[in-house]
């Protein structure tokens, strides 16, 4: 049986709030990459529920985190057709993404 794992790191200030966040995958190879966010969510196959991960650095942007949940659902969306073929639940999903990306840019020409 192949494995293959995935690293992740994370660089905290003296308050530990993330400074820096970098990952890297077995499976491609030595190199690091970096990040501003992750979000990791594990489904417990014992407590049959969500486990779920957040953290950002103290550098990424409001806007730019909004565009990072967003392209998180449309991300979901795929896997929930992939993985289900409900495509219901990923027209629905697609849907909201298209709603939120009408007001974050609203948002930014009304604040911009």
């Amino acid at each position: 049986m192949k494995k293959s794992e995935i690293y992740f790191s994370i660089a905290l200030d003296d308050n530990r709030v993330p400074e820096a966040i970098s990952w890297r995958a077995t499976d491609a190879g030595e190199k690091i990459h970096f990040a501003k966010a992750i979000n990791i969510s594990l489904w417990d196959r014992d407590e049959a529920g969500t486990m779920k991960i957040d953290l950002w650095t103290k550098d990424m942007p409001v806007d730019e985190m909004k565009y990072f949940y967003i392209d998180t659902i449309g991300a979901m969306a795929q896997s929930v057709a992939t993985a289900t073929n409900d495509t219901v639940m990923a027209q629905k999903m697609r849907a909201l993404c298209e709603d939120l990306m009408k007001h974050v840019e609203e948002d930014r020409q009304k604040n911009g």
